[in-house]
């Protein structure tokens, strides 16, 4: 199997030597997304539901360039700034995952890029 770089611009360009995501078969692989606007490359104002919506409205773009949705995640992982976030984040990541939702790490790490609350990466399935 091939694998394919994925690039969008609805999602922030890679800021270091990394894609954004690399499609191998029928799954997407993401790298981890933070709360960068698309549009200016600056992290979003806001508290961590602001972040995380930022962060998710990113990693929807990243899978739909890459030929998959939210729906087709089969798995994600949240790494936080502070552990104490997490019912703010798991708040707003509900409202994207509604229904039969993937399977989810969280952890908590000493320090994100840029300073950033949140970070999510995804695995996802494609349909075709």
């Amino acid at each position: 199997m091939k694998k394919k770089i994925v690039n969008t611009a609805s999602a922030p360009a890679a800021v270091g030597p990394y894609s954004q995501a690399v499609r191998v078969g029928k799954l997407v692989y993401t790298a981890g997304q933070i709360p960068l606007d698309p549009a200016t490359g600056k992290v979003v104002d806001g508290d961590v539901s602001v972040q995380t919506e930022r962060v998710l409205q990113n990693l929807k773009a990243v899978v739909e360039a890459a030929g998959s949705s939210l729906s087709q995640v089969i798995k994600t992982t949240v790494f936080l700034q502070d552990m104490n976030d997490f019912a703010a984040m798991n708040k707003v990541y509900s409202q994207f995952f509604t229904e039969n939702p993937p399977a989810r790490s969280a952890v908590e790490v000493a320090a994100l890029p840029l300073g950033v609350q949140v970070e999510i990466e995804a695995v996802a399935l494609r349909s075709k």
